[in-house]
């Protein structure tokens, strides 16, 4: 039961770092949560047993598993464990573990639900699609790019912005306890995440927007601290916003979720480097209420969002 007992039903959609980020956070307010999670990814472990096994990807949703998991610390540290060397180099333990499960159980979405109760899940994570897809780019150099994890490698090399964005099959299905969760949601938080990679890849799925659009739910977009190389390269607030409502087909959000908080100038210069500058708030009120918060946490030297402030500020809007 959440704080204040409320024990509000949650949809969180996304992908990668930032919504296990915002998972664990979520998991300790209510046991109702629904992790949408994408299956684009093509990259590292999750892209090696993707081809090897023709399984789908399991490394976001692995992540998304262990946020929300009420394990003992050595399980989570055996399931996060990655090989050093030999023919498994580089892959995680958890991510074979997925891959067993799949093996033993009737589908991928079968084989999710098995391991969240061995780990004794709080609510519940689901693939979007059991179909195999791929991400497809075009850029404004007219060039197109197939596959998740060459699609920011290309932005970068070429200096060049995403103009469309695309899925191949383009004719898939949701999972149907997806659109169910989403109709049923008293909130449906979008990011914070990768906008091409992680969210948008969601909002591709035939059904799902328009299941988000219709639905009661309070609609948050938790924006990213920093942009992001090879993706949101240069973009402000209302730029991430525009594209979230144009290449994911959203009509209306509520709330955007944004940092206030000033980032440390020896970590800004850092992030410089690379390329990567502040997202702040301006401008972007026009889309939805805008909820500035201090949400910067410093992990490993890395700016992440800070789980509690955010959790707590998701909760305050419902």
């Amino acid at each position: 039961m959440g704080e204040g007992g409320k024990d509000v039903n949650i949809v969180a959609l996304g992908g990668g770092t930032g919504l296990s980020t915002l998972l664990r956070g979520l998991k300790k307010r209510t046991s109702r949560i629904t992790a949408v999670v994408t299956v684009a990814d093509d990259g590292g472990g999750s892209g090696m047993l993707r081809q090897d096994l023709g399984i789908l990807p399991p490394g976001d949703i692995r992540n998304c598993i262990l946020a929300l998991a009420n394990t003992e610390p050595i399980m989570y540290k055996l399931l996060n464990y990655r090989f050093t060397e030999g023919m498994l180099k580089g892959q995680s333990f958890g991510n074979l573990f997925l891959a067993a499960m799949n093996g033993i159980s009737g589908n991928f979405e079968e084989a999710v639900r098995r391991m969240s109760d061995v780990l004794a899940v709080v609510g519940r994570v689901l693939p979007v699609t059991l179909s195999n897809i791929q991400l497809k780019a075009v850029f404004e150099d007219g060039g197109v790019i197939i596959g998740e994890s060459r699609i920011p490698e290309y932005s970068k090399a070429k200096k060049t912005r995403i103009v469309e964005l695309g899925i191949q099959p383009d004719d898939v299905e949701p999972l149907p306890e997806v659109i169910n969760a989403l109709e049923t949601a008293d909130c449906i938080v979008l990011g914070p995440g990768s906008l091409y990679t992680s969210i948008l890849p969601n909002l591709l799925i035939p059904g799902v927007s328009e299941a988000i659009n219709k639905s009661t739910a309070k609609k948050v977009y938790v924006l990213n601290i920093m942009t992001q190389p090879g993706e949101t390269d240069g973009y402000t607030a209302s730029d991430h916003v525009k594209e979230l409502m144009r290449i994911g087909k959203i009509t209306k959000l509520d709330y955007i979720v944004a940092n206030s908080m000033p980032i440390p100038l020896e970590l800004l210069k850092f992030y410089q480097k690379d390329g990567a500058y502040p997202v702040y708030p301006d401008g972007v009120d026009v889309y939805g209420t805008v909820v500035s918060k201090e949400l910067v946490k410093v992990v490993k030297g890395l700016i992440r969002h800070d789980e509690e402030v955010l959790a707590d500020t998701i909760l305050s809007l419902i």
